[in-house]
């Protein structure tokens, strides 16, 4: 079973507050953000392609990557400005359907402890009407989806590594 995305869309203000559990270690969720072969298995909605241009998560620096669709291709890009190890990524997000609608996010990854974490977020747009395009253009759909292939992505990587674990200790 999968944790639900948590999404809190306050009227009248231009940000998203969101959490999302995970059944894995911090580590497994960071470096799930940080590794661009992963990203590309997770982010975004099932059954788009993702290709990667970018992706440089470090402090200072970028992206930019597309989703397609068919013959619909969508593409972001942003800054990583500051990125602490299994803690925290501050990044702008812009999506190049929606020039000058650049929001700022805040992720946090918490350690719940028992092998469990929590992604804690803020995405904060421009104006309230740029926030509500991003809101009504499938966001949370993309985000649910793409949380669920993370989980799917994180309890694969778990079983290998207990598998390999267990092999060893009999080996």
């Amino acid at each position: 079973m999968t944790n639900p995305l948590t999404l809190d869309i306050p009227a009248g203000v231009p940000w998203i507050d969101f959490t999302r559990e995970f059944d894995a270690p911090v580590e497994a969720v960071f470096n799930a953000h940080r590794d661009p072969e992963l990203v590309r298995q997770w982010l975004g909605p099932r059954g788009y392609e993702m290709q990667i241009e970018r992706w440089d998560f470090t402090s200072g620096g970028g992206y930019r990557y597309t989703h397609r669709d068919g013959d619909n291709v969508y593409g972001f890009h942003g800054t990583f400005h500051t990125v602490r190890d299994n803690d925290l990524a501050i990044q702008t997000f812009e999506f190049e359907g929606a020039p000058d609608e650049v929001a700022i996010e805040f992720m946090r990854f918490v350690d719940l402890g028992d092998g469990r974490c929590r992604l804690e977020g803020r995405s904060i747009g421009r104006t309230v009407e740029g926030r509500d395009m991003m809101v009504e253009s499938g966001m949370e759909k993309g985000m649910a989806e793409g949380y669920e292939r993370l989980d799917e992505l994180v309890a694969a990587a778990s079983a290998t590594k207990t598998s390999a674990s267990a092999a060893a200790a009999q080996g």
